[in-house]
């Protein structure tokens, strides 16, 4: 299994490492709900170096990038910027969902998923063919998500020189320092930042974010937190099977450009002509028990499935998304253990910015 450079000091924190995609990762460094509480309430770390970093660079990088994704990287203007995006193959399935952040028409950067990295960049590298543009893998760069309500204050105060340069950083933006690229998104539904760094400085800057007050959190909370941030995940809500039209991602979809000729554009116009049949809800569970991923759901119009489920620990309640046929609503019932459970159908986010929204 492959091993980022802060392998050493999940072990050195009492780590429980399991396999992720084929990395070794920490599940959690010994309570889960204490670390999803520590993101909730004040500030907490993650290892996220398993993801790749991208950079596209050459005079039709932006010309590339208008047909390798659903989103229009025209948007971004302001050096720093960062778009939401899927890219998609030619039946509109998701090859992997990703963010853009623009330097300049002749300079981006896209950070993509770990499990999909092999497959991504092969899917970019055919794509990329005929267009003046490098694609280079930054394999030597690992990257630390700090999120929390506390995020930003402790990392000025561990890191020397950041407030300077994001302290009127806004959000979905990033900034250079150094080496260091500075990018306040994040994967919880909290403020923050994704730190992007050379490999040879991360278990140093994770050392001082730690003398910070920053506390180390594992894969379990990122999931729990994620999922009550109503945020989708790549093999879960979507995947190559499924458009961007039928996991709630419409939004990250631009048709506004007609002459935009990108990846999968035709198959999304046919899909949004005739109407997609099914979409990403949230539910609620109304009594005890927990929802797992792949249990039936039965609503007012059909059968759906459950693509992710846990229990929240902010809410003290099951939580899911799940694919349901569209205009489904109301309460449905959850078939858990040969039994059918009722639960509510809501709109995602369930949590963000520590409130409760459902």
């Amino acid at each position: 299994m492959k091993q980022t450079p802060l392998y050493q000091a999940h072990l050195d924190a009492n780590g429980k490492m399991v396999d992720f995609g084929g990395w070794e990762m920490p599940l959690n460094y010994g309570s889960q709900l204490e670390e999803h509480n520590q993101v909730r309430e004040d500030a907490g770390m993650f290892d996220v170096s398993h993801m790749t970093v991208v950079d596209f660079k050459g005079s039709e990088a932006k010309q590339f990038l208008q047909t390798l994704i659903a989103n229009d990287v025209d948007k971004l203007k302001i050096t720093g910027k960062a778009l939401y995006s899927c890219m998609l193959n030619e039946n509109g399935g998701v090859v992997d969902d990703l963010i853009v952040y623009y330097q300049d028409d002749t300079d981006y950067r896209m950070v993509i998923n770990a499990g999909t990295t092999q497959k991504d960049i092969a899917w970019i590298n055919q794509q990329a063919e005929g267009f003046k543009v490098s694609v280079e893998p930054k394999f030597d760069l690992a990257m630390i998500a700090v999120q929390g309500p506390n995020a930003r204050e402790k990392v000025y105060q561990a890191m020397p020189g950041v407030e300077e340069v994001c302290g009127e950083l806004k959000l979905f933006n990033a900034a250079h320092l150094g080496a260091l690229f500075i990018a306040r998104t994040g994967y919880t539904g909290e403020d923050g930042f994704e730190i992007m760094l050379p490999e040879k400085s991360a278990e140093f800057t994770w050392k001082m974010l730690l003398e910070a007050g920053v506390k180390p959190c594992g894969l379990g909370a990122r999931d729990t937190l994620r999922l009550e941030a109503g945020m989708s995940l790549y093999g879960s809500e979507m995947n190559e099977e499924v458009s961007p039209l039928e996991a709630a991602l419409s939004w990250t979809v631009d048709l506004s450009d007609k002459n935009r000729a990108f990846v999968g554009r035709e198959a999304l116009e046919a899909l949004k002509q005739k109407g997609a049949d099914r979409t990403i809800v949230g539910l609620v569970l109304e009594g005890k028990g927990v929802i797992r991923d792949h249990q039936k759901v039965v609503t007012n119009l059909g059968d759906g499935e459950v693509t992710s489920g846990t229990f929240s620990p902010t809410m003290g309640r099951a939580i899911a998304l799940a694919s349901v046929p569209k205009g489904s609503e109301g309460l449905c019932e959850i078939e858990m253990r040969n039994k059918k459970v009722s639960a509510k159908i809501v709109k995602p986010p369930f949590v963000r910015n520590g409130k409760i929204l459902v």
